[in-house]
């Protein structure tokens, strides 16, 4: 017993002296449940809307004063015609607008009705159909109080439009996210994988030795995932536009060029973990918490960002799926060109080069 009970101890000890195994036994679990219980709400908050107002008395200001202090909205102030609507959704600078018609106290007061146009951008469905709702819920809200303070009771109605998916159908968000997803899967992930296992079966010994130079190598063993994750793309794509009904309403040759950078983004990516990980399963739980999960919460794929706390938001700057799921949706739904894309675009072009000098770097003093 007294031999058993020491090494049992020893166990202790060997695993207190392993900082990745601590780490893997109480750091993850504790980040995983601040991520899950901050970010897997459908609650929503500081959502950016703009107001048209073609009238600006007491009655449209009090209203929009009445939606603005809600914690739901921040407001992006006044446009000035129905022309800046699409270029403001393009830009992604805001996600629904309150349209006043001209003269609305003097038609609310003389006829008893008043109209309002809500018009959402609808690119994520789920959100824009909760946007409009409360917003709606807000103004009839304030119809409510303005008939208990009038004797003569008045009506405002409200016309809703879905600015880029009138039928608020989900697969215009989850094509573009399983996009991103699929080509960080087998961009990254397999990479990462394939690389670690010629170290760990000592194959990349027989590599050296072959008159090719460390970064052929490199490019030899990613090229064939660039090939299959372009492949995937298109597959989904072709899927999405003949079976879903999908539109693609930019440039093709832009959204492919995008994808190309993005994809190659993912492999730098992957040359990256290859060099951290010592095999297979370690290169694959690197990936699955340092890439999947990312993906899927935190880039604005399902969870929308403005609904995290601010040093989530701040975190979700250094991770790539975010910036490419915006040229998706803007390329493809919105029809958004270059000059609405570019800021994203040189963020991922940045990335893109940080990552392959580093990558390459200690690839090649690995196999040094």
């Amino acid at each position: 017993m007294k031999s058993f009970l020491g090494f049992v101890k020893k166990e202790f000890y060997h695993i207190f002296r392993d900082k990745r195994t601590i780490l893997i036994l109480f750091g993850i679990p504790i980040v995983q449940i601040m991520i899950f219980g901050y970010v897997v709400t459908n609650e929503l908050k500081d959502m950016h809307i703009a107001f048209l107002d073609y009238s600006h008395d007491e009655v449209t200001h009090q209203i929009t004063d009445k939606i603005i202090s809600s914690e739901f909205y921040i407001s992006d102030g006044l446009l000035e015609n129905t022309d800046e609507i699409d270029a403001a959704f393009k830009r992604g600078k805001i996600h629904e607008v309150v349209v006043f018609e001209s003269n609305f106290q003097e038609k609310l007061m003389k006829t008893g009705t008043a109209e309002i146009q809500i018009i959402s951008d609808a690119s994520d469905a789920n959100t824009s159909s909760q946007l409009v709702s409360h917003t709606s819920a807000i103004i009839l809200s304030y119809v409510n109080e303005l008939n208990n303070d009038n004797s003569l009771p008045v009506k405002i109605n409200t016309n809703t439009r879905m600015f880029y998916n009138e039928s608020l159908k989900g697969v215009y968000l989850f094509v573009p996210g399983t996009i991103v997803l699929i080509l960080m899967l087998i961009s990254a992930i397999m990479t990462s994988i394939s690389i670690t296992r010629e170290k760990e079966e000592g194959t990349m010994e027989t590599l050296l030795v072959s008159p090719l130079r460390p970064t052929q190598i490199i490019f030899g063993k990613v090229m064939p995932y660039m090939v299959l994750a372009l492949i995937n793309a298109i597959t989904i794509l072709l899927l999405g536009y003949f079976v879903f009904g999908l539109p693609l309403q930019g440039s093709l040759l832009l959204l492919s060029l995008e994808t190309f950078l993005f994809i190659t983004l993912a492999l730098a990516l992957g040359i990256l973990f290859s060099t951290i990980a010592s095999s297979q399963l370690v290169a694959m739980f690197i990936s699955m918490f340092g890439l999947l999960l990312p993906t899927l919460i935190l880039s604005d794929f399902i969870f929308p960002i403005e609904n995290m706390p601010k040093i989530l938001q701040y975190f979700t700057l250094l991770i790539p799926p975010r910036w490419f799921l915006v040229i998706l949706k803007s390329i493809m739904l919105k029809g958004a060109g270059f000059s609405y894309v570019w800021k994203e675009t040189l963020i991922l072009v940045i990335m893109t080069i940080t990552l392959f000098i580093v990558s390459i770097r200690k690839f090649k003093s690995r196999l040094e």
